[in-house]
């Protein structure tokens, strides 16, 4: 059987001159890759401004995320670019502030804290449905806006116990397109060592655009914080009963030494970026699933019966009933391999070390990409195809996969799996929301295949950019025909 191997931007024959990567990676991270890029293990750029390393090979991974992550803190090239939008959150500090800061997030992502949220996650599922039903059969409709609107929507109602309206939906998308747009070219003259050449205008719409978005959420943050200080006043310090959302959790957790919770101003930094990394790397993956479907009819027609099966009475434990739908796991999991939303982790080497035969000075970068990894022409049979049935094999844990020196030869999917996939990270920063995201993933790709079908628009392909996530530049709009009554 043939798999469907979906468009992404060719590389160049060989590396592109240091002024070309500059031209071309304003637009898109992707443009500056060639094809050396997806066999190699280890490669280096030197220009003006940084030392570049970009490591493949899985166990120089393992070394780099796992066993010395400590020598390698987040990049501050990538702090300064998402800080106005994410403030000091875990996604942005390093050392003993991001250690106490995840000490204080886990609880509010415990697997019993992300089964409790399941009923919210299915009430935004079901208004997804009522509005794409109210298009026309077999309309054209950009799937991207929607699936960004039901990603917010989920993230508003599991962390703040919020809706968010079709209005306010589309605010966040343009905003936060707005920012991708500009951050790459406000980060790239770093790079080159040009930061003077930053223009003001990019600078001053990426601030803009920041600020749209924080203010939504400062006015829905701000009466919760401050109603459960006034309770806590009231009853002596004893934690006042509260709403079953992330927020609650966050209001209440406090440091096992100091004793100490949040400030409002922590709050909103970790709400922030719960909003918006949780909102924006699910409505990624899941924009690409569709595409993946629509070109796949004999993959969608399986979910279709998977989900007719498995979608019914998830009033009783509804979480455990999706967990257990193997193709819609494997299906977006399979679009995390192919599009990880987010394409690359920037490291800084703290210290100076020795990866294979290179000398890696401290302040070098050292940048991992799952994009590269996880379509590595040494690592992955079949590395640009569609097959959601790979996982069959041995699905990786959602914790993250554990790495281990490269074989020989193109690997069995199940040694894949355990080198060469992590669209979460790994280590002490794996993604704080894995669970989450796939039990999300499962659940909206699941309810969209019980009740519409899916095809492609003649003349239109998808152009996947890479930014701050990786996105398509022209949309991903799909014919939506529904299924009936099922």
């Amino acid at each position: 059987m043939s798999h469907f191997c979906p468009h992404y931007p060719r590389p160049a024959a060989k590396k592109p001159a240091g002024w070309r990567m500059f031209l071309s990676k304003r637009r898109s991270w992707l443009d500056g890759l060639y094809e050396r890029s997806y066999r190699m293990k280890m490669g280096e750029v030197h220009l003006p401004g940084v030392d570049l390393y970009m490591v493949n090979e899985p166990a120089l991974v393992r070394q780099v995320m796992v066993d010395d992550a400590e020598s390698f803190p987040k990049h501050d090239m990538l702090g300064d670019a998402l800080r106005p939008l994410l403030g000091d959150s875990i996604f942005t500090t390093n050392g003993a502030v991001w250690r106490r800061q995840r000490e204080l997030m886990n609880p509010s992502f415990e697997a019993a804290r992300v089964k409790l949220v399941f009923g919210r996650m299915r009430e935004a599922a079901d208004e997804m449905v009522k509005r794409l039903s109210r298009g026309a059969d077999g309309s054209e409709q950009d799937l991207e806006v929607e699936m960004t609107h039901v990603a917010a929507d989920i993230i508003l109602r599991t962390i703040l116990s919020e809706s968010l309206d079709g209005q306010g939906a589309k605010r966040i998308f343009d905003a936060f397109s707005r920012y991708q747009e500009v951050a790459p070219r406000l980060m790239m003259p770093a790079f080159f060592g040009l930061r003077w050449m930053r223009p003001w205008w990019q600078t001053w719409r990426s601030q803009r655009a920041a600020r749209e978005i924080r203010t939504l959420l400062l006015a829905l943050i701000r009466p919760r914080y401050e109603a459960y200080q006034a309770a806590l006043a009231r009853s002596g310090g004893m934690d006042p009963p509260g709403q079953e959302d992330i927020l609650s959790t966050l209001l209440r957790v406090r440091d096992a030494q100091s004793g100490l919770g949040f400030s409002f101003e922590e709050l909103v930094d970790q709400v922030a970026m719960l909003f918006l990394a949780g909102h924006e790397t699910s409505a990624s993956a899941l924009s690409w699933a569709l595409h993946l479907l629509a070109n796949s009819p004999e993959v969608q027609e399986r979910l279709h019966a998977e989900a007719v099966r498995s979608l019914v009475d998830l009033d009783e434990d509804g979480a455990s009933k999706v967990r257990d739908m193997v193709l819609a796991r494997n299906v977006f999991r399979e679009a995390l391999r192919l599009f990880p939303p987010v394409g690359f982790f920037a490291r800084q080497s703290a210290q100076g070390c020795t990866m294979r035969d290179k000398s890696v000075a401290p302040g070098s970068s050292v940048v991992i990409s799952p994009w590269l990894i996880q379509r590595h022409r040494d690592l992955w049979a079949e590395p640009d195809a569609f097959n959601p049935d790979r996982y069959d094999a041995d699905p990786p844990d959602a914790s993250g996969p554990s790495l281990a020196p490269d074989g020989t030869g193109v690997p069995t999917s199940r040694e894949s799996l355990r080198h060469a996939y992590l669209p979460f990270g790994m280590g002490p920063r794996v993604c704080i929301g894995a669970a989450f995201a796939l039990q999300e993933g499962s659940l909206i790709l699941a309810t969209l295949a019980r009740h519409f079908r899916f095809e492609p628009v003649p003349g239109h392909v998808p152009e996947p950019v890479g930014r701050l996530t990786i996105r398509a530049e022209n949309g991903i709009r799909l014919k939506v025909f529904a299924r009936g009554s099922t």
